[in-house]
């Protein structure tokens, strides 16, 4: 899969950044700030949270690590679409939704895990271009629990919310993987 040239990294991860596994029982932590977590990737002993209903652990977004506070980008021009904060434990904090065009087709994004000022830098309906920053990635106590990442999912349908499920039931794989495409489209190949 080859990402088109006008895309804009999501985030300036170094070329050493560490490519997890997070497949096992007990997934081991990155080893540095810099890493991806993979699409499509079954993450059984990963979520553990009330939310996740021990059932929903095929991830289908990619995750992207960094310090906190490193900035995430628009990877094309669009707009804002929702924002807004889900604080479940183990849920994604505070969340951006952009909306995109890809080839005449409406494509939407999630970045999930942001800081909470990320909230406060667009209005939804505020157009951005391809390199704007989009929000800055969140400390634990504010993203959901998680080390800093964003989770950034694509999805051909329109959300209603601030709001897509990062992870889904195995047994609903086909479907998830028709509707939330694989984000190496737009980031290219990082594995």
């Amino acid at each position: 899969m080859q990402r088109e040239p006008e895309f804009h990294p999501v985030v300036l991860l170094p070329p050493w950044a560490e490519v997890l596994d997070l497949s096992g029982p007990k997934p081991e932590p990155a080893k540095s700030h810099w890493s991806i977590g993979k699409y499509d990737e079954l993450r059984p002993g990963l979520y553990t949270t009330e939310l996740f209903g021990g059932r929903r652990h095929l991830h289908i977004g990619v995750d992207l690590g960094g310090p906190v506070g490193t900035a995430v980008h628009a990877f094309s021009e669009g707009r804002v679409l929702h924002q807004g904060y889900n604080p479940a434990d183990g849920d994604y904090g505070h969340v951006v939704v952009t909306e995109h065009s890809l080839r005449g087709r409406t494509l939407f994004a999630l970045h999930g895990h942001l800081s909470q000022s990320s909230i406060g830098l667009r209005k939804p309906g505020e157009t951005f271009s391809a390199g704007e920053v989009i929000g800055w990635l969140g400390a634990e106590g504010e993203n959901g629990g998680w080390p800093p990442h964003v989770h950034f999912q694509l999805s051909w349908e329109r959300p209603q919310t601030h709001d897509m499920p990062g992870a889904v039931d195995p047994a609903d794989r086909s479907r998830a993987l028709q509707h939330y495409p694989d984000p190496r489209l737009v980031l290219g190949r990082l594995w």
